[in-house]
């Protein structure tokens, strides 16, 4: 009989998970992680992870295994939130829930399940692994999950081998309306629990209050530009090289406060990230405004009229080499290299064509269609069909 270790996080995903696995015949163990407890942000006034941690020991309970709960909140505010902080003090926007996949869920908390000595360590996501054998050895792959619409995979685009090998998805087979007639079937208190909002942990919570614990409010002020600027009917050059092309493409406009009319005041343009539409507070334009750039350095925001503006859209990103990672280290791309792709910026988009390219010093991947809100310190992650490869943070 296999161990394996259970994150049971209080909700039905999980709940489902320890439930299959011990009709498989594992000895599971449930552990529920504690991470934050600073109520001083939250929007409700309850608290989200005593009812969460609850529901996991009475389903742990009706399933006859055994429960702890384990505080991880030091490691969660040292690797995600402290991250955080910096991420959007330089200006830039991080994914909270890819960083505490890889930092907290699939490193601290499966130490401490290996601790345990667990063979495994299963979580609730949306996703599938598979195994080839390539060159002898047993290759590790991660699988969008079966429900499109649920499909988690882009949480987990920073997994490596090691992590992936010691890995079970129970429910990436199943869609979420099976998964909660699972739970109804089997009693379980979970099965019309509804799913959690918000960031990975940190529940319901005013991102601008959350970061004016550490980055204090500062008056600035809200440009509009124009998308008739002159700056977007950019001259195409004869290119040199493939590169040179690549570059041009992947460079964004350098926004000043001559290139658009002042248009309201903000309290600091680290609160803001490209193509938000909300919190603005600016009204009386023909469309909604949208956030195309923001300056840190100034605390200057650019905005722009509607969802077509062409500041919000480029064809390429970049990635430097220290933010690449391969999940198929066998696909790794050498300099020179070319893969075709399909690849998302964001969590629950569309795949998109694309070709990512390998330089000196990273990668570019160049989409067919130009990209809404390219955002730096979010993850591209990159997929050939269903198997996510790799995945990088946008530079």
């Amino acid at each position: 009989m296999k161990r394996v270790v259970v994150g049971l996080s209080g909700g039905v995903d999980s709940s489902v998970t320890a439930y299959l696995l011990k009709e498989q015949g594992y000895e599971v163990i449930g552990l529920f992680m504690k991470n934050w407890h600073d109520d001083s942000v939250t929007i409700s006034d309850e608290c989200p992870w005593l009812e969460d941690s609850n529901d996991a020991m009475i389903v742990a309970d009706k399933l006859g295994i055994p429960f702890q709960t384990v505080d991880l909140s030091e490691e969660y505010k040292e690797r995600i939130v402290d991250y955080m902080f910096n991420e959007y003090e330089r200006g830039r926007t991080p994914n909270p829930d890819v960083l505490c996949n890889r930092e907290i869920k699939f490193d601290v908390f499966m130490k401490i399940a290996l601790g345990l000595g667990a063979d495994y360590v299963a979580t609730g996501h949306y996703c599938r692994k598979g195994t080839i054998e390539k060159d002898g050895e047993e290759v590790y792959q991660l699988l969008a999950g079966i429900d499109g619409n649920k499909d988690q995979s882009y949480f987990l685009c920073q997994l490596s081998q090691e992590q992936l090998s010691k890995t079970l998805f129970p429910i990436g087979e199943l869609t979420k309306p099976e998964v909660r007639k699972i739970a109804t079937e089997a009693d379980l208190i979970t099965a019309d629990k509804k799913d959690s909002q918000g960031l990975c942990f940190i529940g319901k919570v005013r991102l601008p209050d959350f970061l004016q614990q550490k980055l204090k409010p500062k008056e600035g002020v809200i440009v509009e530009v124009s998308k008739e600027q002159n700056f977007y009917e950019r001259n195409i050059p004869v290119f040199q090289s493939k590169e040179e092309e690549l570059k041009f493409y992947s460079e964004k406009p350098v926004y000043h406060l001559s290139d658009g009319k002042v248009v309201g005041k903000h309290q600091g343009a680290h609160y803001f990230t490209k193509g938000q539409r909300k919190g603005l507070h600016v009204g009386g334009t023909v469309e909604p405004l949208f956030v195309i750039d923001t300056d840190v350095e100034e605390n200057v925001i650019y905005t722009g009229q509607g969802k077509a503006h062409p500041g919000l859209f480029r064809r390429t990103l970049f990635v430097t080499d220290d933010e690449l990672h391969w999940i198929r280290e066998d696909l790794a791309l050498d300099v020179d290299e070319t893969m075709q792709i399909k690849a998302r910026i964001r969590y629950r988009q569309p795949l998109q064509n694309a070709t990512i390219y390998k330089v000196v010093g990273g990668a570019y991947v160049d989409f067919e269609t130009p990209q809404s809100a390219i955002t730096e310190g979010q993850f591209v992650a990159w997929y050939i069909k269903d198997e996510l490869v790799g995945s990088g943070v946008i530079s």
